[in-house]
């Protein structure tokens, strides 16, 4: 899908502003993930095997974290907090161990789960330092572009930043859940432990004739 979302996004009016800036961000600063790396989510998934999208915010600004999958590490890498919280919802609705050592969600992606930040780069240890209008833009594009698909999709809106992109979702071969974000600060309010997003997620696909997502990471 990588060739497909580049040639649209290259057609884009502001393609070549939004290509300045991180020009000019990537020689200043050091900048999360890898250049190489901020269309990884589209790198690793054919157009025509999209089952899911889950919608993050911006990559993780530590160091040696953001891979360009919304939500996953590196491998290795200690688990975020939300991550943690994501893997033991997996537990609990499949009542079967998740891998915590392994955070890399390559594997989900792989199998049809397209894991995509709102923002796809940002600052070493400042969260949300490229919060702009050109990526504001580009996720609005992208949205409409993913709203063109003619597969089932699952949209996973988790939290108030991603449920606020439920109006862009207007094809009617679409399932939206929406849940509480599975950050502690969120998670813990209740709304995302046993809501039950991944099993109805596979009911969904199941009903549409698709493969279901193995969302265990361990074998």
């Amino acid at each position: 899908m990588y060739e497909e979302i580049l040639k649209y996004i290259e057609d884009l009016p502001y393609y070549f502003e939004l290509k300045s800036f991180l020009d000019e961000e990537y020689s200043k600063y050091i900048i999360y993930p890898k250049r190489e790396n901020i269309f990884n989510a589209f790198k690793l998934i054919e157009e025509n095997n999209i089952k899911v999208v889950i919608i993050g915010q911006d990559p993780y600004s530590n160091e040696n974290q953001a891979n360009g999958l919304a939500f996953s590490v590196n491998n290795g890498v200690s688990l975020p907090p939300s991550l943690r919280n994501i893997y033991k919802e997996i537990e609990n609705e499949f009542n079967k161990k998740m891998d915590y050592s392994n955070g890399d969600l390559t594997y989900l992606a792989k199998q049809g789960v397209l894991l995509l930040n709102t923002i796809l780069t940002v600052r070493a240890k400042t969260p949300l330092s490229h919060n702009n209008s050109l990526y504001k833009k580009l996720f609005l594009d992208i949205m409409k572009y993913l709203d063109s698909i003619d597969n089932n999709i699952v949209f996973m809106l988790w939290g108030n930043n991603a449920k606020a992109y439920k109006k862009y979702i207007n094809n009617k071969k679409r399932l939206v859940i929406m849940t509480n974000h599975p950050s502690p600060l969120s998670a813990n309010r209740g709304g995302w432990f046993n809501s039950g997003c991944f099993i109805k997620a596979n009911e969904y696909l199941i009903n549409s004739n698709i493969e279901p997502i193995d969302w265990l990471n361990t074998h």
